[in-house]
Protein backbone atom coordinates (compact mmCIF):
# COMPACT_ATOMS: atom_id res chain seq x y z
CA UNK A 1 0.00 0.00 0.00
CA UNK A 2 0.92 3.63 -1.01
CA UNK A 3 2.26 6.05 1.72
CA UNK A 4 3.16 10.00 1.80
CA UNK A 5 4.10 12.00 4.94
CA UNK A 6 5.10 15.88 4.36
CA UNK A 7 5.96 18.41 6.98
CA UNK A 8 5.89 22.47 6.61
CA UNK A 9 8.30 23.26 9.48
CA UNK A 10 8.93 23.17 12.77
CA UNK A 11 9.17 25.21 15.94
CA UNK A 12 6.64 28.31 16.30
CA UNK A 13 3.91 27.94 14.05
CA UNK A 14 1.92 31.02 14.07
CA UNK A 15 -0.16 31.08 11.00
CA UNK A 16 -1.73 27.55 11.45
CA UNK A 17 -4.97 27.65 9.31
CA UNK A 18 -2.46 28.58 6.18
CA UNK A 19 0.07 26.36 7.20
CA UNK A 20 -3.05 23.69 7.36
CA UNK A 21 -4.12 24.72 4.31
CA UNK A 22 -0.97 24.52 2.31
CA UNK A 23 -0.26 20.83 3.74
CA UNK A 24 -3.77 19.44 2.45
CA UNK A 25 -3.03 20.91 -0.71
CA UNK A 26 0.83 19.43 -1.15
CA UNK A 27 -0.46 16.01 0.24
CA UNK A 28 -3.37 16.41 -2.51
CA UNK A 29 -0.54 17.07 -5.15
CA UNK A 30 1.46 14.73 -3.94
CA UNK A 31 -0.49 12.00 -3.49
CA UNK A 32 -1.90 12.01 -7.04
CA UNK A 33 1.28 11.96 -8.24
CA UNK A 34 1.89 8.76 -6.31
CA UNK A 35 -0.53 6.47 -7.52
CA UNK A 36 0.01 7.48 -11.29
CA UNK A 37 3.81 7.49 -11.32
CA UNK A 38 5.56 6.39 -8.06
CA UNK A 39 7.37 7.55 -4.94
CA UNK A 40 9.90 10.35 -6.62
CA UNK A 41 7.15 12.05 -8.37
CA UNK A 42 5.02 12.11 -5.04
CA UNK A 43 7.65 13.75 -3.27
CA UNK A 44 8.64 16.22 -5.93
CA UNK A 45 4.80 17.19 -6.51
CA UNK A 46 4.19 18.13 -2.85
CA UNK A 47 7.60 19.41 -2.35
CA UNK A 48 7.21 21.53 -5.81
CA UNK A 49 3.86 22.69 -4.39
CA UNK A 50 4.95 23.83 -0.82
CA UNK A 51 7.52 25.97 -3.02
CA UNK A 52 5.24 27.70 -4.47
CA UNK A 53 3.22 28.82 -1.34
CA UNK A 54 4.59 31.72 0.80
CA UNK A 55 3.88 30.54 3.73
CA UNK A 56 6.18 28.00 3.67
CA UNK A 57 10.29 28.71 4.08
CA UNK A 58 11.07 27.67 0.58
CA UNK A 59 10.88 28.69 -2.44
CA UNK A 60 9.04 31.37 -3.64
CA UNK A 61 8.48 33.40 0.13
CA UNK A 62 12.06 31.97 1.58
CA UNK A 63 14.26 33.29 4.12
CA UNK A 64 16.65 36.22 3.04
CA UNK A 65 20.10 36.78 4.43
CA UNK A 66 21.69 39.60 5.46
CA UNK A 67 22.33 40.87 2.22
CA UNK A 68 18.51 40.74 1.64
CA UNK A 69 18.87 37.72 -0.88
CA UNK A 70 17.22 34.12 -1.25
CA UNK A 71 19.70 31.26 -1.27
CA UNK A 72 17.96 28.04 -1.30
CA UNK A 73 19.07 24.53 -0.19
CA UNK A 74 17.28 21.18 -1.59
CA UNK A 75 17.73 17.47 -2.12
CA UNK A 76 16.27 14.35 -3.43
CA UNK A 77 16.99 10.78 -2.30
CA UNK A 78 15.74 7.56 -3.37
CA UNK A 79 16.34 4.10 -1.35
CA UNK A 80 18.32 2.49 -4.36
CA UNK A 81 20.99 5.01 -3.47
CA UNK A 82 20.69 7.67 -5.92
CA UNK A 83 20.71 11.41 -4.51
CA UNK A 84 21.15 14.48 -5.66
CA UNK A 85 21.28 18.25 -4.24
CA UNK A 86 21.50 21.78 -4.44
CA UNK A 87 23.12 24.94 -2.04
CA UNK A 88 22.90 28.41 -1.86
CA UNK A 89 20.75 28.47 -5.09
CA UNK A 90 19.30 31.75 -6.13
CA UNK A 91 16.52 32.79 -8.42
CA UNK A 92 14.52 29.76 -9.31
CA UNK A 93 11.00 28.75 -9.07
CA UNK A 94 11.76 25.11 -7.66
CA UNK A 95 15.26 24.00 -6.35
CA UNK A 96 13.88 20.71 -5.57
CA UNK A 97 13.20 19.99 -9.45
CA UNK A 98 17.27 21.38 -9.75
CA UNK A 99 17.94 18.98 -7.23
CA UNK A 100 16.49 16.02 -9.46
CA UNK A 101 18.29 17.02 -12.41
CA UNK A 102 21.38 16.67 -10.59
CA UNK A 103 20.20 13.17 -9.30
CA UNK A 104 19.54 12.34 -12.83
CA UNK A 105 21.87 13.97 -15.47
CA UNK A 106 25.48 14.29 -13.21
CA UNK A 107 27.43 12.51 -12.43
CA UNK A 108 27.80 14.81 -9.13
CA UNK A 109 25.54 15.08 -5.85
CA UNK A 110 26.00 18.21 -4.83
CA UNK A 111 25.97 21.48 -6.51
CA UNK A 112 26.15 25.10 -4.83
CA UNK A 113 26.29 28.99 -6.06
CA UNK A 114 26.95 29.91 -9.36
CA UNK A 115 27.42 26.46 -10.35
CA UNK A 116 24.25 25.33 -9.25
CA UNK A 117 22.28 28.38 -10.82
CA UNK A 118 24.27 27.98 -14.62
CA UNK A 119 23.40 24.42 -13.99
CA UNK A 120 19.79 25.22 -14.06
CA UNK A 121 19.75 27.96 -16.81
CA UNK A 122 21.12 24.83 -18.87
CA UNK A 123 18.64 22.58 -17.41
CA UNK A 124 16.26 25.58 -18.72
CA UNK A 125 14.99 26.41 -15.77
CA UNK A 126 13.95 29.85 -15.93
CA UNK A 127 14.60 33.17 -13.95
CA UNK A 128 12.79 33.61 -10.66
CA UNK A 129 12.58 35.89 -8.08
CA UNK A 130 11.55 34.24 -4.74
CA UNK A 131 11.39 37.35 -2.65
CA UNK A 132 8.38 38.65 -1.18
CA UNK A 133 7.61 41.35 0.73
CA UNK A 134 6.81 39.36 3.96
CA UNK A 135 10.36 38.35 4.35
CA UNK A 136 11.96 41.81 3.36
CA UNK A 137 9.73 43.40 6.15
CA UNK A 138 11.04 40.45 8.39
CA UNK A 139 14.48 40.83 7.74
CA UNK A 140 14.64 44.62 8.19
CA UNK A 141 12.74 44.05 11.38
CA UNK A 142 15.59 41.62 12.77
CA UNK A 143 17.96 44.15 11.73
CA UNK A 144 16.46 46.76 13.48
CA UNK A 145 15.77 45.00 17.10
CA UNK A 146 19.33 43.12 18.03
CA UNK A 147 19.26 39.38 17.63
CA UNK A 148 20.15 36.74 15.28
CA UNK A 149 18.37 33.01 15.66
CA UNK A 150 20.86 30.05 16.89
CA UNK A 151 23.50 32.94 15.56
CA UNK A 152 25.34 34.10 18.96
CA UNK A 153 28.60 34.51 17.69
CA UNK A 154 27.00 36.63 14.41
CA UNK A 155 24.57 38.78 16.86
CA UNK A 156 27.79 39.17 19.16
CA UNK A 157 29.54 40.53 16.21
CA UNK A 158 26.83 42.39 14.00
CA UNK A 159 24.44 43.24 17.09
CA UNK A 160 21.45 42.03 15.40
CA UNK A 161 18.46 40.23 17.08
CA UNK A 162 15.18 38.17 16.00
CA UNK A 163 12.46 39.60 14.75
CA UNK A 164 8.98 38.69 16.18
CA UNK A 165 7.74 36.60 13.61
CA UNK A 166 11.13 34.66 12.63
CA UNK A 167 11.27 31.62 15.86
CA UNK A 168 10.25 29.10 13.58
CA UNK A 169 11.79 26.55 10.87
CA UNK A 170 9.93 26.63 7.76
CA UNK A 171 12.19 23.77 5.93
CA UNK A 172 9.60 21.71 3.85
CA UNK A 173 10.06 17.94 2.99
CA UNK A 174 8.56 14.68 1.56
CA UNK A 175 8.67 10.82 2.27
CA UNK A 176 6.81 8.59 -0.04
CA UNK A 177 6.65 4.52 -0.56
CA UNK A 178 4.90 2.61 -3.39
CA UNK A 179 3.51 -0.29 -4.32
CA UNK A 180 7.08 -1.65 -5.88
CA UNK A 181 8.47 -0.77 -2.19
CA UNK A 182 10.66 2.42 -3.28
CA UNK A 183 10.87 5.13 -0.89
CA UNK A 184 11.88 8.67 -2.06
CA UNK A 185 12.62 11.75 -0.20
CA UNK A 186 12.81 15.59 -0.91
CA UNK A 187 13.66 18.05 1.67
CA UNK A 188 13.70 21.88 0.55
CA UNK A 189 14.53 25.52 2.61
CA UNK A 190 15.25 28.71 2.41
CA UNK A 191 17.49 28.79 5.21
CA UNK A 192 17.36 30.73 8.67
CA UNK A 193 16.53 34.32 8.14
CA UNK A 194 19.22 37.00 8.38
CA UNK A 195 22.28 34.36 8.18
CA UNK A 196 25.48 34.87 6.40
CA UNK A 197 25.61 34.57 2.32
CA UNK A 198 26.63 31.27 1.30
CA UNK A 199 25.62 29.44 4.20
CA UNK A 200 24.64 26.01 3.68
CA UNK A 201 22.10 24.07 6.10
CA UNK A 202 21.39 20.44 6.45
CA UNK A 203 18.70 19.97 3.79
CA UNK A 204 20.75 19.75 1.06
CA UNK A 205 23.33 17.20 2.91
CA UNK A 206 23.11 13.47 2.58
CA UNK A 207 22.49 11.83 5.72
CA UNK A 208 21.78 15.11 7.70
CA UNK A 209 18.69 16.62 6.63
CA UNK A 210 17.57 13.99 4.02
CA UNK A 211 18.61 10.53 3.72
CA UNK A 212 16.78 7.42 2.48
CA UNK A 213 17.98 3.09 2.05
CA UNK A 214 16.36 0.09 2.04
CA UNK A 215 15.59 0.33 5.51
CA UNK A 216 13.35 3.49 5.05
CA UNK A 217 13.40 7.12 4.60
CA UNK A 218 13.78 10.59 7.07
CA UNK A 219 13.14 14.31 6.33
CA UNK A 220 14.16 16.86 9.04
CA UNK A 221 13.30 20.13 9.86
CA UNK A 222 15.08 22.61 12.44
CA UNK A 223 18.02 24.01 13.38
CA UNK A 224 20.41 22.62 10.36
CA UNK A 225 23.47 23.19 11.83
CA UNK A 226 22.17 21.29 15.01
CA UNK A 227 21.02 18.52 12.56
CA UNK A 228 24.58 18.25 10.70
CA UNK A 229 26.14 17.72 13.17
CA UNK A 230 24.26 14.86 14.39
CA UNK A 231 23.60 13.36 11.31
CA UNK A 232 20.51 13.01 12.23
CA UNK A 233 18.60 11.29 9.02
CA UNK A 234 21.04 8.71 8.67
CA UNK A 235 21.40 7.57 11.82
CA UNK A 236 17.55 7.54 11.91
CA UNK A 237 17.27 5.47 8.65
CA UNK A 238 19.51 2.56 10.07
CA UNK A 239 17.85 2.06 13.21
CA UNK A 240 14.90 1.40 10.94
CA UNK A 241 16.41 -1.77 9.76
CA UNK A 242 15.93 -3.09 13.71
CA UNK A 243 12.68 -0.88 15.43
CA UNK A 244 9.44 0.33 13.54
CA UNK A 245 9.65 4.25 12.15
CA UNK A 246 7.54 5.56 14.91
CA UNK A 247 9.64 4.53 17.89
CA UNK A 248 12.71 5.50 16.18
CA UNK A 249 11.35 9.30 15.35
CA UNK A 250 10.74 9.60 18.93
CA UNK A 251 13.51 8.46 20.64
CA UNK A 252 15.71 10.34 18.27
CA UNK A 253 13.71 13.76 18.65
CA UNK A 254 13.93 13.48 22.64
CA UNK A 255 18.02 12.50 22.36
CA UNK A 256 18.62 15.41 19.68
CA UNK A 257 17.14 18.05 22.22
CA UNK A 258 19.62 16.37 24.69
CA UNK A 259 21.75 17.47 22.40
CA UNK A 260 20.41 20.80 21.75
CA UNK A 261 19.13 20.13 18.63
CA UNK A 262 15.35 21.76 18.01
CA UNK A 263 14.05 19.19 14.97
CA UNK A 264 11.14 17.57 13.78
CA UNK A 265 11.63 14.51 11.76
CA UNK A 266 9.42 12.52 9.28
CA UNK A 267 9.77 9.21 8.51
CA UNK A 268 8.44 5.90 6.46
CA UNK A 269 10.23 2.69 7.05
CA UNK A 270 10.80 -0.41 4.93
CA UNK A 271 7.84 -1.94 6.34
CA UNK A 272 5.03 0.57 5.29
CA UNK A 273 4.80 2.56 8.81
CA UNK A 274 4.10 5.71 8.76
CA UNK A 275 6.02 8.25 11.35
CA UNK A 276 6.84 11.63 12.62
CA UNK A 277 8.19 13.23 16.20
CA UNK A 278 9.47 16.76 17.10
CA UNK A 279 10.93 18.32 20.13
CA UNK A 280 9.71 21.55 19.55
CA UNK A 281 6.79 23.44 20.26
CA UNK A 282 4.54 22.27 17.20
CA UNK A 283 5.42 20.83 13.50
CA UNK A 284 3.28 21.55 10.81
CA UNK A 285 2.83 17.70 8.81
CA UNK A 286 0.48 15.51 7.30
CA UNK A 287 -0.20 12.04 5.82
CA UNK A 288 -2.35 9.94 4.30
CA UNK A 289 -2.48 6.31 2.64
CA UNK A 290 -5.23 6.61 0.00
CA UNK A 291 -7.90 5.54 2.89
CA UNK A 292 -7.20 8.79 5.22
CA UNK A 293 -5.67 11.85 5.40
CA UNK A 294 -4.58 13.67 8.62
CA UNK A 295 -3.08 17.21 9.21
CA UNK A 296 -1.68 18.76 12.19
Amino acid sequence: MPQLIIHGGAGKIRNEAEHRAGIEEALNCGWGALIKKGALEAVLSAVSCMEDNPVFNCGTGSSLNLDGEVEMDASVMLSDGSFGGVAALKHVQHPILVARKVMEETDHLLLAGEGALNFARKMDFPEHNPITEIRQKALEELKQSGNLPYLPKLSQALQNRTSPGEDKFGTVGAVARDDSGLIAVATSTGGIMGKLPGRVGDSCILGAGTYASRDGGVSCTGHGEAILRLLLAFRACERMHFKKAQEVLSELALWAKDQGCSCGLIGIDWRGNIAFAFNTESMSYGFTDGDSMVIF
